[in-house]
């Protein structure tokens, strides 16, 4: 691990004086492996996924760790989609001139190596890899077990395009193990060769990885994300969005996990939207007043307030109106994303003012908290602090800066 440390130091140091168009090269040759090696690919996630499966992992992690040709497509097209962002190194973004003639600029620079860590995803081994890459930045790819031999074709095809394209092998480098100590390592940051740790994974993880890391952390621990309809919503729209929301993809951290509805549109939009959710193969666990619309609706619990289920279920209360939905947020949210379905923009507006989270929405389902939705190419994570970075973690959220400062021979009196 230190050895992996050292080599991505090095590199990172290569990487962060490399030209836009050798990164975009690399990115092009990456994307064009992973196309070509899709059926490798998918070979090593069937293994993956049948050994998932033996273990008795539920439907939502097997969702996650499921790769097909769209999705290694997909896979290549981010990578694509990246290459085609600006640079965001030596980006100056500030200057000015001191009263003395000293010229002081603010200029972006990379972060320099990423630890990633990450449990079911494998396509975070290719977005990761190309962001990093793009912002200047060596990599080290912590995968977890069950997505360990896909991961590792994976990482396998991009550092052979990487060490094609002329920029160091080295800079994407995945860790050959499933030892839970070689976490440990990381999170002790490698004798200093790691800068930030992306946790990227389940609440135990994520736990761990803020208890435990030496090193700045970007993440957020869970994914408790709302929908607030109001009674000035159009109903139709506030059916699809928050059918959307909860339905689409119900394992990402982007799905809606609590619905509250304004007591004012509880005769006209309670019982329809309760109603497609579960025609939509949905379970619904309500409070007292949303089980009288509908005798297939399951009482909800303290517990299901600030539940993150990852599955087709969702918690649906009634709330008096704009305020009592904020307060509820802010007492069983996890400042990740939250929407509001109106067509009152003074009332939007109020909710999009007062809603601590890291994306809020106005009109639009929560599945789009994402940073490729964002216009980001991928991302690596998304981050509910507030140092650094907040939201999608892309290419710019993954650069620091520096103060430039040149001078005609001043000197301080």
């Amino acid at each position: 691990m230190l050895y992996m440390g050292r080599l991505a130091r090095e590199a990172a140091a290569e990487l962060a004086l490399a030209s836009t168009d050798a990164k975009n090269d690399a990115l092009g040759r990456m994307a064009a492996r992973l196309e070509a090696g899709t059926e490798t690919i998918v070979g090593a996630n069937r293994q993956d996924l049948e050994a998932a499966e033996k273990k008795g992992r539920d439907a939502a992690f097997l969702d996650r760790l499921r790769l097909d040709g769209l999705r290694v497509a997909a896979m290549a097209r981010g990578l694509h989609e990246i290459a085609a962002l600006p640079d965001p190194v030596g980006v100056t973004m500030a200057s000015w001139t001191r009263p003395n003639g000293l010229e002081i600029s603010r200029v972006r620079v990379p972060l320099g190596v990423i630890g990633m860590i990450y449990e079911s995803r494998p396509n975070v081994t290719a977005d990761a890899s190309g962001l990093c890459l793009k912002a200047g930045n060596a990599v080290i790819l912590r995968s977890g077990s069950e997505s360990f031999l896909t991961s590792l074709v994976i990482s396998n095809l991009l550092t052979e395009a990487i060490t094609a394209s002329g920029l160091p092998g080295p800079a994407i480098q995945l860790v050959p193990t499933v030892d839970r100590s070689a976490v440990g390592f990381m999170l002790g940051g490698l004798d200093g060769a790691i800068d930030v740790i992306v946790p990227r994974g389940g609440k135990s993880l994520v736990e761990r990885v803020q208890e435990e890391a030496r090193v700045p952390v970007f993440a957020h621990l869970e994914g408790v994300c709302h929908v607030y309809v109001d009674e000035n919503a159009d109903l139709d729209m506030a059916k699809n969005i928050v059918v959307n929301a909860k339905m689409r993809r119900t394992g990402i951290c982007g799905a809606a996990e609590t619905l509250l509805v304004s007591h004012g549109a509880v005769d006209t939009h309670l019982t329809p939207i309760v109603d497609a959710l579960i025609e939509a193969g949905c379970e619904v666990r309500g409070d007292p007043e949303t089980q009288r619309t509908d005798s297939r609706v399951k009482p909800a619990t303290d517990e299901d307030w600030g539940a993150e289920y990852l599955a087709p279920i969702i918690a649906v209360k009634v709330v008096d109106g704009l305020d009592e939905a904020i307060a509820h947020i802010a007492a069983y949210g996890s400042q990740h994303t939250d929407a509001i379905v109106t067509n009152d923009q003074r009332i939007a507006d109020t909710f999009l003012a007062r809603v601590d989270s890291a994306i809020v929405l106005h009109n639009a389902s929560t599945q789009f908290a994402d940073g490729g939705e964002f216009g980001m190419g991928a991302e690596i994570g998304i981050a509910t602090g507030r140092f650094h970075a907040r939201g999608p973690v892309g290419v710019e959220q993954l650069t620091t800066f520096k103060y430039v400062v040149r001078g005609q021979g001043q000197t301080r009196p």
